[in-house]
């Protein structure tokens, strides 16, 4: 890796993580971590491109079907791939297949980029994630290794405190803040051995009182309605919250940076 090396192009592959869900924009549209991280790289290359295949809701086998072989063949200086998260919350999943796909989608991506990126993803705190933690670190373990024998980056969001705090989470409890969005594009920076714009951006937010129980069992309610059950229902009919939709920037374009 250069340190402040000055890359020219970026493509990121992913789901909704990487689409930018809930960094929502005025215009409806999603900016998150990726866009901002191509706004800062933008700055520092005249001429900059950058596409983003990620869709919200895809495994790690839509995936490799859908976005590897594009982003590959773009050959751009810089991919950052991070799936299989949303397969390890499914109710059965066959871990072992999930890293298989990883391993094929890095196989193929490696070679295309003169850096590719991955990453251990951030887990808020709570009891709802606890049951799939070690699905998780499973297969945070697998990126580790895909790495080490890649050649690839890992921003290891998944052991920051800060991106533990529920309060960088959105209601949703799946998909993090426009601040949260903002800490992963630094977190990413970093690695790529920029110098740091944040260097706390681990550290956690400073202490609130609690919300009241009744003010919990609220905003439990509300989840469960507005996002829990839906998401449940989309799980036993098969059915995707990205089923039909189009990569949010699909081909590698001169970029000049995202909306306020």
């Amino acid at each position: 890796m250069q340190t402040n090396a000055t890359y020219t192009s970026l493509v990121a592959v992913g789901d909704s993580f990487t689409e930018g869900m809930s960094d929502l924009l005025p215009d409806g549209s999603y900016r998150g971590w990726a866009d901002l991280l191509a706004n800062r790289m933008a700055a520092r290359s005249p001429g900059f491109r950058y596409a983003n295949l990620a869709v919200r809701g895809k495994l790690i086998q839509q995936i490799v079907d859908e976005q590897v072989d594009v982003a590959a063949a773009m050959r751009p200086d810089v991919i950052t791939l991070v799936g299989g998260l949303n397969d390890t919350l499914r109710p059965k999943v066959d871990m072992g297949r999930v890293r298989g796909l990883l391993e094929e989608a890095v196989e193929r991506l490696a070679p295309a980029c003169e850096q590719l990126v991955l990453m251990r993803s951030p887990g808020r705190n709570g009891p709802v994630l606890e049951r799939f933690r070690p699905r998780m670190e499973e297969l945070f373990a697998c990126v580790d290794d895909l790495a080490a024998r890649h050649g690839a980056l890992v921003v290891d969001l998944y052991g920051a405190p800060s991106l533990a705090d529920p309060r960088l989470w959105d209601v949703d409890r799946l998909h993090l803040t426009p601040e949260g969005h903002r800490r992963v594009a630094e977190a990413v920076w970093q690695t790529l051995g920029h110098e740091p714009e944040d260097t706390a951006w681990r550290t956690p937010m400073a202490a609130t009182a609690p919300p009241r129980w009744l003010a919990r069992r609220t905003a439990d309610a509300r989840f469960a309605k507005q996002h829990l059950l839906p998401w449940i229902g989309r799980r036993l009919t098969g059915r995707s919250s990205g089923d039909g939709r189009p990569a949010k920037r699909p081909e590698l374009l001169p970029y000049e940076g995202p909306a306020a």
